[in-house]
């Protein structure tokens, strides 16, 4: 078993390979090998990995890509996720990727797959909706066209017919991927000091990019280094983190808000590695219709998903709750309009509830925290006077 060090220093180098190296090596490695690009927040991989085909994570290039191209394409009241997307494209950075997959988040995305498509980038580009409609029978069964959507273009690249063995098959890997990436939370609900949330980005960031049986192996290791007691308890309040679910923060920011004296217990920063709470069913004669009602009953919460019957306000309460967080974060990226408009929704419920919060946003290219660390340390220290007090509603 490798060192925990030379863990965390390998995840961090294939999180933030903007030329995306190790995709590409898989890829070469065998003929029939095709490279999938999505957009966070959520993709179903199962099906792509079915298909002898890599999932490949696409999140901008964060503070690590300047742009410059890809401001023409984008108006600057929006996020900065789509320009820097459409910049790592037209600098070839993705030249290798057969074919791209934008899921509903938002108008703007619907857009940059719009962008791909008039630029003839990839040998397929597919905006990808999921269901709204949570009933199995009506949301069900148009997410399961979609995935075979998805599957008839692989297919034309390559010419697999995907099994049912294979997707079962493919369930399983990611149900253990799932698993362990649960348990890492778990383990930083109580001893949080063992793996900083940076670490823990770094790791689970890593599994966008390449294959999951060497993702798996790498969870492996963490999870048997984080069964030992390592680390030093600080005195940190516990917060959960919400809103940063597509745009991705700058690792500086992630790593400011710990050092502002918070353990972060909860976050939906890589949302999709997470979004399936529990497994898949692994046996089903009918595999696509298993991923497709866990995403109608076992999904978590986001901003980009409208279920009326579950109101996502008392979803992130009972997070705080069951993660025995003292408060809550609402980090949201500049113009990010699902997570800007559910702010007040969430912050009107906090009040009701008595849960403490703060909220900023942030670029997934700014290098400067002061502030926010400022923010943060003062949020923590309220707390860590105040905590008994009640919470004033907001007037």
């Amino acid at each position: 078993m490798k060192e925990l060090k030379e863990i965390i220093e390998t995840c961090k180098n294939y999180a933030f390979d903007l030329d995306f190296t190790k995709a590409k090596e898989w890829k070469a490695e065998k003929e029939g090998r095709v490279l999938v690009g999505y957009m966070p927040i959520y993709f179903p991989r199962e099906i792509i990995h079915a298909a002898n085909a890599l999932p490949v994570g696409i999140f901008g290039g964060g503070d690590r890509k300047q742009i410059i191209k890809g401001d023409a394409y984008y108006q600057s009241y929006i996020c900065h996720i789509p320009r820097s997307i459409i910049e790592l494209a037209l600098d070839k950075h993705m030249d290798h990727i057969d074919g791209f997959i934008f899921p509903s988040i938002c108008d703007v995305i619907r857009n940059l797959s719009g962008i791909f498509k008039q630029q003839k980038i990839g040998k397929f580009v597919k905006y990808m909706d999921f269901p709204q409609n949570f009933l199995p029978q009506i949301g069900g069964v148009f997410y399961q066209q979609e995935m075979e959507h998805v599957l008839k273009y692989i297919k034309e690249i390559n010419g697999v017919e995907v099994t049912k063995e294979a997707l079962n098959h493919s369930i399983e890997l990611y149900n253990k991927n799932r698993q362990m990436i649960s348990y890492i939370y778990d383990v930083r609900q109580n001893y949080p000091w063992r793996l900083s949330i940076e670490d823990v980005y770094h790791i689970i960031r890593a599994g966008t990019v390449i294959p999951v049986e060497e993702h798996n192996a790498i969870l492996e290791d963490v999870c048997e280094h984080i069964k030992k007691d390592i680390g030093v308890p600080q005195d940190k309040i516990k917060v959960v983190i919400s809103g940063a679910f597509c745009e991705q923060p700058a690792i500086g920011l992630i790593k400011a808000i710990e050092e502002a004296g918070c353990y972060v217990v909860d976050d939906d920063y890589m949302l999709g590695s997470r979004m399936i709470l529990g497994d898949i069913d692994s046996t089903s004669h009918n595999p696509l219709e298993a991923i497709s009602n866990s995403y109608i009953t076992q999904s978590q919460y986001s901003s980009s998903i409208y279920d009326v019957h579950d109101p996502k306000e008392y979803r992130l309460a009972k997070i705080v709750k069951d993660r025995g967080a003292n408060g809550v974060i609402f980090a949201s990226a500049s113009f990010c309009d699902p997570s800007l408009l559910d702010a007040p929704i969430f912050q009107n419920a906090f009040n009701k509830l008595g849960i403490r919060y703060i909220a900023f946003q942030y670029s997934e290219n700014i290098n400067q925290f002061k502030v926010i660390k400022e923010q943060v340390g003062a949020f923590s220290d309220s707390i860590k006077l105040w905590e008994d007090e009640p919470v004033v509603a907001a007037q």
